[in-house]
């Protein structure tokens, strides 16, 4: 399944082989996909995904990156060539996470995008109830969300900044609860966010959503020749993708209405999800393939991006976002405006 540059393999036990200068997909020795190398900028593997050493080592050279996710979508590594992007991009980034200022003022930035379509999703459900109560309970919500990013600008430290986020958080997925189906609420309802593992089947949907939006924001964060690992929101920590997180949080509400869209349509069941021992819940094999299929579907909608006035594919908006970040962190705009949800 191909899809704007990245490869996604969700068949277990299938084989990736480099043909000449073409990938090519085997399952059973059968070989059920070829392409072209110059159309790949990432290969993403979810699984028990075998590749031969001469691909890997091509896929290195022709800076091809290589995810490797467990089946569930959880992340476990990534496999690149040498770093490029700007070296100067880099210095300035490192001086902007250097300034309290700068970092506090693209931290606040990213909150408010996150808290702007949040609410976005629950003013849609509000407006789409079927029920009263549903829609005055959303409709609160939504004027909680409305109150929280009136308090932002007050927020003085990163500490204070966070804690409105998690405030504000809690008050989402509570609501997020009534955007489901009333059929289906006894089985996809959430007691509040969990992820080291999901406790439930909403859950275990929104971390494997959350994974691939993951994946495309560290990908366009690295096209723009940004440091993924410099944030502002997220702190610094070895191994973590901070500034990558800081870009996927005003995407993760669009995540968010395609579970919905994927449990209220009946396209996932219950039985689309197993328990395992300790409690965490996962989504099974075929499920996952169809949640793949239904997000590349999602990505290739024509938007019209607020800023650049132009209609654009959803599947592009980390990229254009990334460049605007860069742009911020060069000095060539006085501030990040996060994509906005309309």
């Amino acid at each position: 399944m191909q899809l704007l540059n990245t490869l996604y393999v969700t068949l277990a036990e299938s084989y990736l082989r480099l043909d000449n200068d073409t990938l090519r997909v085997e399952v059973e020795r059968e070989t059920r996909l070829r392409v072209p190398l110059h159309h790949l900028q990432a290969v993403v593997c979810f699984g028990h995904v075998n590749l031969s050493s001469p691909l890997m080592h091509r896929l290195a050279d022709e800076g091809i990156a290589l995810v490797l996710l467990d089946g569930n979508g959880r992340f476990k590594a990534r496999l690149e060539g040498e770093v490029g992007g700007n070296v100067l991009l880099r210095r300035a980034q490192h001086h902007a996470v250097d300034s309290d200022v700068f970092t506090l003022e693209a931290a606040r930035s990213v909150v408010a995008g996150k808290l702007r379509n949040q609410r976005h999703v629950l003013l849609r459900g509000a407006r789409d109830a079927k029920v009263a109560e549903d829609e005055a309970l959303l409709s609160r919500a939504a004027q909680d969300l409305a109150a929280s990013l009136r308090t932002l600008p007050e927020a003085t430290t990163l500490d204070v900044l966070r804690g409105v986020e998690g405030e504000a958080a809690r008050t989402y997925f509570a609501g997020l609860n009534r955007l489901v189906r009333p059929d289906q609420r006894k089985h996809f309802s959430m007691d509040g966010r969990s992820r080291r593992p999901p406790r439930d089947r909403m859950n275990a949907l929104l971390s494997f959503l959350y994974t691939m939006w993951m994946n495309d924001c560290r990908s366009a964060i690295e096209a723009a020749g940004l440091d993924p690992q410099l944030g502002f929101l997220h702190a610094l920590r070895p191994g973590r993708a901070a500034l990558a997180l800081d870009l996927v949080e005003e995407f993760r509400p669009l995540a968010d209405r395609l579970a919905l869209t994927l449990v209220n349509r009946g396209q996932l069941a219950a039985d689309d999800f197993v328990e395992r021992e300790g409690g965490a819940v996962l989504l099974e094999g075929d499920a996952r393939k169809a949640v793949v299929v239904a997000f590349q579907e999602r990505k290739q909608e024509e938007l019209t991006h607020p800023l650049l006035a132009e209609s654009v594919p959803l599947g592009l908006i980390p990229l254009v976002q990334a460049r605007l970040l860069a742009r911020h962190v060069r000095g060539e705009s006085s501030a990040y405006l996060p994509f906005a949800m309309h």
